[in-house]
């Protein structure tokens, strides 16, 4: 998101400007096929176990016994102990692929869905846990058989018929409808599934993709996706990566989309409606528009700079790091904010010129290198801010420096109090899940990167931005990797001041 609008909050609140690597293989689209608009009937009800006598849960046991059978493996776990958001995300296996079928109809605002995801399992496992916020399950498999499964909060816990063994593949279906919710976050803005005037925009930074489809919900297991979404004809459905199909029957269009690179769910999107398409190329890079009507004219001669904005940003930045790049432009004000969705990000109404920087350029730092939990932020939002400056002083504006001294003295905000926020809290260590998005991560996070680019000097800066998006492409890091990768890549630079002053330290630094 952009630091120039004062409403932005997480990837996103802008307040008065702006594991070690896993790599998951590119996998083919399977073939989808359409979901009907109408829903099934639904149970939630966990299918009972039967009641035997103790007699015969005793011989079964030492029948298993002198087989050499029972129980081998232990519940995945729900959520991955992200510091802010514990329960998000699962443990005791690795998702490599989601393919979701839906439906929706935005007359009585219904979602169908069916979710097959693949993964490996990380250790024998006996249950393992899904997140889905709201909506209704109606059967699940896993290999094709009926398992059991039980719901608590956002945790869906499903037990197969056999235990997994570690290290193998399997894959669980889900099938599910309802009406799908709207989240409100920690910091008071709204994510999941948002209602517009002519359909959904389905948004989930840093939760919200668990209101519209059952996965691992946390940005340290990346996947492929293959999504098919049906609508009433008239509308079309937008998502990320490539449009493989588009298809029209009996009064449905159903849109098949690919993303083949790995994505954290959270930068998975979906926007329902009217939209109008543009297709165009940015060298060998195909570029995919959708933007509501009402907002074409305002957006257009910002969304025509496009391609120039790709070509400045694989110059600083590296080459792009996805099969596709494009943008989503709906009328939506109420959302409050931009969002740096995977090779196509999201904005509530026209875009200006800076807000496109900073969501291109999440595409290298926030997509492409994930953060390993959300105490991380600022490395997105950090670096995002960041290459706004740098456009800037590659266009004719204010140097990064000079963008620098004009916050550390205050001149950059409009009032002394907005002045004050950014020494709130150090940008690696805000203080709850409501702050991830406030100005510290944004500003100062940005700050930190022009301190190491004092230290090093320009040709080793601009290297380390480069080595940093090429090192943990398709990855995730975390503050400690960065630290460490800097300090590798410049072995005769002193960066221990920057650390314990601009990146942790308390309060306003003082400078040299």
């Amino acid at each position: 998101m952009s630091s120039t609008e004062v409403m932005v909050s997480r990837a996103r609140r802008i307040a008065s400007v702006a594991r070690s690597v896993r790599l998951v293989p590119t996998l083919s689209a399977p073939t989808l096929s359409a979901p009907t608009l109408s829903a099934p009937t639904l149970s939630t009800a966990t299918p009972p176990a039967p009641v035997l006598p103790v007699s015969a849960l005793l011989a079964s046991a030492l029948l298993l016994t002198a087989c050499g059978g029972g129980v081998h493996g232990t519940p995945g776990g729900s959520g991955v102990r992200d510091p802010f958001f514990p329960k998000a995300g699962n443990g005791g296996y690795d998702v490599s692929h989601y393919g979701l079928r839906l439906a929706y109809d935005p007359a009585d605002h219904h979602l169908t869905g069916t979710a097959t995801l693949t993964a490996r399992a990380t250790k024998d496992l006996s249950a393992f846990n899904l997140d889905l916020l709201g909506m209704e399950v109606e059967k699940i498999t896993v290999d094709g058989a009926t398992a059991r499964w039980n719901r608590a909060g956002q945790e869906l816990t499903v037990r197969p018929r056999e235990d997994l063994d570690r290290d193998a593949t399997f894959s669980v279906t889900v099938r599910y409808a309802g009406k799908p919710e709207t989240v409100t976050d920690p910091d008071g803005s709204q994510e999941g599934w948002l209602r517009t005037t002519d359909g959904a925009l389905a948004l989930g930074e840093p939760t919200g993709s668990m209101a519209w489809f059952p996965g691992s919900h946390h940005p340290s297991d990346k996947a492929a996706y293959d999504l098919a979404v049906t609508v009433p004809q008239g509308l079309r459905a937008v998502s990320n990566g490539e449009l493989r199909s588009e298809r029209t029957a009996r009064g449905r269009t159903t849109f098949v989309w690919h993303s083949g690179e790995p994505m954290a769910s959270y930068l998975a999107t979906l926007a329902i409606g009217r939209f109008d398409i543009s297709r165009s190329r940015a060298g060998d890079l195909p570029l995919y528009t959708a933007v509501d009507p009402a907002e074409a004219a305002a957006s257009r001669p910002v969304l025509g700079r496009l391609p120039e904005v790709l070509r400045w940003a694989e110059r600083r930045f590296g080459p792009y790091p996805f099969s596709s790049a494009g943008a989503i432009v709906d009328s939506a004000a109420s959302v409050g904010y931009a969002l740096e969705t995977q090779s196509r990000p999201v904005f509530p109404g026209a875009p200006d010129l800076t807000l496109l920087v900073h969501e291109l350029a999440h595409q290298w730092y926030g997509d492409s290198v994930s953060p390993e939990s959300w105490r991380d932020m600022w490395l997105n939002e950090g670096f995002a801010t960041y290459a706004e400056w740098l456009w800037e002083e590659d266009h004719g504006g204010d140097s990064a420096q000079r963008t620098f001294d004009a916050l550390y003295s205050g001149e950059h905000f409009a009032t002394e109090e907005e002045g004050e926020e950014i020494w709130e809290f150090p940008p690696a260590d805000p203080p709850s899940a409501g702050r991830i998005s406030d100005p510290p991560v944004y500003f100062r996070g940005a700050m930190v990167l022009q301190k190491v680019r004092q230290a090093v000097g320009d040709d080793r800066f601009f290297s380390i931005l480069k080595g940093w998006a090429a090192e943990y492409r398709y990855g995730n890091a975390d503050t400690a990797d960065f630290t460490a990768y800097a300090e590798k890549q410049a072995p005769g630079a002193d960066l221990s001041g920057v650390w314990e002053d601009w990146l942790y330290g308390e309060g306003k630094p003082e400078r040299p």
